[in-house]
């Protein structure tokens, strides 16, 4: 029997949803979540005795379904899943292999011109769409795992204190129910994504995120054929310009240590945020039919009505603002430093360029994914203003104290800056510091030392 539980549907506060990926997870569905002629306590004829035959019938349905997972989100399902979509993957020719090492070690001494920071792959590599798969799913747990543990959490948490004995003993084998059928149910979405991504990504780093292990450059032969073919470029050229865009990542993700851990604690920080409205659950008890429970097809029907709502919180907003700020930053960082490595050398840089910034606008596998996640829909505005700043900056202060504004988080260009970036560069100019200065001044406050004058940013 094959059982496909579709728990959640990706929405956000502000209208955004993805198209291209249905199943999306992570998300909450915003049906109702009844009405004036639902069903109250005592109408359904439900009782307690109900429920161990429930939980007999939900255990041979998990079993032909894939192994129970210990943790929020079945990744044994999720791998599963993506593999399956993917079917065969045939392994990448060894000449193909050669020449995409060739494009990469090719494209690093070219940006050795453009920016400050060294080379930071040690490793060029070819995947097929299964070794995507394979060699990102450690990344993805971590960005998947507090989303999924917050939402399982909520729905133990939020349980009134003053709720009736008989709904609170019911609710604790429901609470557990549920939360293994949102492991299998995150498991199944994830996996679907996972499949149709690994199709269309064309480079370890393409959606912004360091997903691969440190240091391994990594481009996809097959998704850059497929894209080559709709492009005048020489085939060459596009691998070449992917390269340098893998390899302009790799150079950030490597000599910015604390980039990553901002990236993974923004989605971190949405994810504690995240708040259900769980007035619906007396509804869900009352009106329970055990055999719903045995028919996958009722169960997806049942877990859609909309019953667990969240709320948007005010550290959400501002989670998802950094998020969006930071990936804006990186992406106009790496195209400045691609541009101006590869501008006088390739004629075609101008128009992969604008090929990636219509890849981006009509929602490449990047959108797709922070859409799935958190609801959260990229604009391509903010990466054009975050490319003009740092265009401008390499214009007024040169290659080395541009690079230097990725010392510290605080030195950094905020969303605001973005807007008008000529008072941030005015601060540049200036060497205008204080943000550092305040921060290790109040480290030193809080240790009770007397004040430094260590120069230079600290280790967020």
């Amino acid at each position: 029997m094959s059982v496909t539980i579709r728990l959640f549907t990706a929405t956000h506060s502000n209208g955004g949803t993805v198209d291209a990926m249905p199943d999306l997870p992570f998300g909450f569905s915003h049906g109702s979540s009844g009405s004036s002629d639902d069903p109250r306590p005592g109408d359904s004829g439900f009782n307690m005795g109900d429920l161990g035959k429930i939980f007999s019938q939900l255990g041979a349905m998990f079993s032909t379904a894939g192994s129970a997972s210990a943790g929020p989100v079945n990744y044994e399902l999720a791998r599963k899943l993506a593999s399956s979509s993917i079917g065969f993957s045939a392994p990448v020719p060894e000449s193909t292999a050669s020449a995409i090492s060739d494009a990469l070690h090719l494209a690093d001494t070219w940006l050795d011109g453009a920016c400050a920071l060294p080379a930071g792959a040690t490793r060029a590599v070819a995947w097929t769409p299964q070794d995507w798969v394979d060699n990102t799913m450690d990344t993805w747990k971590r960005l998947c795992d507090p989303m999924a543990e917050q939402i399982s959490g909520v729905w133990a948490q939020a349980m009134p204190g003053e709720a009736p004995e008989e709904l609170k003993s019911m609710a604790g084998p429901l609470m557990a129910m549920m939360t293994q059928m949102g492991s299998m149910a995150f498991g199944s979405q994830l996996g679907q994504a996972l499949g149709r991504l690994s199709k269309e990504v064309l480079t370890s780093t393409d959606i912004g995120l360091p997903l691969g292990p440190a240091g391994v450059a990594a481009l996809m032969p097959a998704a850059i054929e497929a894209l080559s073919e709709g492009l005048e470029n020489p085939r060459s050229e596009v691998m070449t310009f992917l390269a340098a865009r893998e390899a302009a990542h790799h150079r950030l993700f490597s000599h910015v240590p604390w980039l990553r851990s901002q990236l993974l604690g923004a989605v971190e920080a949405y994810a504690k945020g995240i708040t259900v409205d769980m007035s619906g659950i007396e509804q869900l008890s009352a009106g329970l039919d055990p055999s719903a429970l045995a028919d996958p097809s009722k169960l997806e029907e049942l877990l859609s009505q909309g019953i667990f709502e969240p709320k948007t919180t005010p550290e959400q907003t501002l989670a998802l603002e950094r998020l969006e700020t930071l990936l804006a930053l990186i992406e106009g960082w790496v195209a400045t430093v691609v541009s101006s490595a590869l501008g006088e050398r390739m004629p075609g840089t101008v128009a992969l360029s604008e090929m990636v910034r219509r890849r981006r606008a009509t929602g490449g596998p990047a959108e797709q994914t922070f859409a799935t996640l958190l609801g959260l829909e990229l604009r391509p505005r903010k990466m054009r203003e975050a490319a003009v700043l740092w265009e401008r900056l390499t214009t007024a202060v040169g290659v080395e104290a541009r690079d230097a504004v990725w010392n510290h988080p605080d030195l950094l260009p905020t969303s605001g800056d973005l807007d008008e970036p000529a008072a941030f560069i005015d601060r540049v100019l200036g060497g205008d510091v204080s943000s550092v200065d305040s921060l290790i001044a109040e480290i030193e406050r809080d240790a009770g030392t007397p004040p430094s004058s260590a120069e230079g940013p600290v280790d967020s």
